[in-house]
């Protein structure tokens, strides 16, 4: 008997959520995660919360999916530019 592979499936396109630039000083790191992995997230909806000197900043999901990847750990020093999650979504 053989098994045939499973066929790619091209309909979910993968998004890198990354962090932009902020205009702060002193370190930026990640706060609490408030959406789970493999939760359906919308447009907006906060993901994360960003420690950012004094300031806290709620991380939006940019497009409507999946969360399938959280690339970072709460109180994890944070980069411009670095991948923070990773979101599946139907085209």
């Amino acid at each position: 008997m053989h098994l045939k592979p499973e066929e790619p499936d091209f309909s979910m396109a993968r998004y890198e959520v990354r962090l932009r630039e902020m205009d702060v000083s002193g370190p930026v790191v990640a706060g609490l995660w408030l959406a789970r992995r493999n939760e359906q997230v919308t447009e907006g909806q906060p993901l994360l919360e960003i420690l950012a000197g004094a300031a806290v900043v709620d991380l939006p999901s940019p497009i409507d999916g999946r969360l399938i990847v959280r690339c970072v750990e709460e109180d994890d020093p944070l980069e411009t530019g670095q991948v923070l999650a990773v979101i599946e979504s139907v085209e």
